[in-house]
């Protein structure tokens, strides 16, 4: 009995350990993201945390973050926009069969639609200006008080021309309830999304002016 309580206790003991690394791992890469100054230095950011995704296969997080840092890096002026977001989708749809239904995935994709429409706006709105809408109205049923949802609307509405609902008048309640809800939120843990809550602030600054 005492020799099988040792395995046990020496085999918790192992896990621990290895959640210990894997999070360190994720810190360390959190941390960097937040030293970059240029899209470009994103790139080596999304490729750590895909290594760490195919280490810890079975953890959404490392997906995640190595589809958002590939998306940003594509806002480089020199990126092919459809071929960073290719890859963005390729590893969101990984994070996607992991972590069903989830609200940061699908503010994920509204970023994504959003990139590939920036490249020819007014031939493309129709389609991925809609794609977007919807993938933000997912998001909203899953998780109503995420403030990036209506951070992310904001950011859509402000970079609208007034004649079609757009501007600083009409994102202005966006960016309120997207600074109220940040104020309000609870993070799972030290790991999951915690972005966009300074932007959020300095817009909200600026539609009031």
């Amino acid at each position: 009995m005492k020799h099988l309580l040792f395995i046990l206790v020496f085999f918790i003991s192992l896990l621990s350990l290895s959640q210990s690394k894997y999070e360190l791992a994720m810190l360390k890469g959190l941390d960097d993201a937040k030293k970059t100054s240029k899209p470009s230095e994103y790139i080596p950011i999304s490729a750590y945390f895909e290594r760490i995704a195919n280490a810890e296969k079975d953890k959404w997080l490392p997906y995640y973050y190595a589809a958002l840092y590939n998306h940003l890096s594509g806002w480089d002026l020199q990126a092919d926009k459809d071929k960073v977001s290719e890859k963005t989708l390729a590893l969101i749809e990984k994070a996607e069969i992991l972590e069903k239904n989830n609200a940061e995935l699908f503010c994920l994709r509204q970023m994504m639609f959003v990139m590939q429409m920036s490249t020819d706006p007014m031939t493309r709105w129709m389609t991925y200006g809609q794609k977007a809408s919807n993938a933000l109205k997912e998001a909203k049923v899953i998780e109503p008080s995420n403030p990036r949802i209506y951070f992310l609307e904001a950011q859509t509405v402000v970079n609208t021309p007034e004649q079609f609902g757009g501007g600083k008048k009409n994102a202005k309640p966006l960016f309120e309830k997207s600074v109220e809800l940040y104020n309000k939120y609870t993070l799972a843990s030290d790991l999951h999304p915690n972005w966009g809550k300074e932007e959020a602030e300095n817009m909200l600054k600026e539609c009031q002016k």
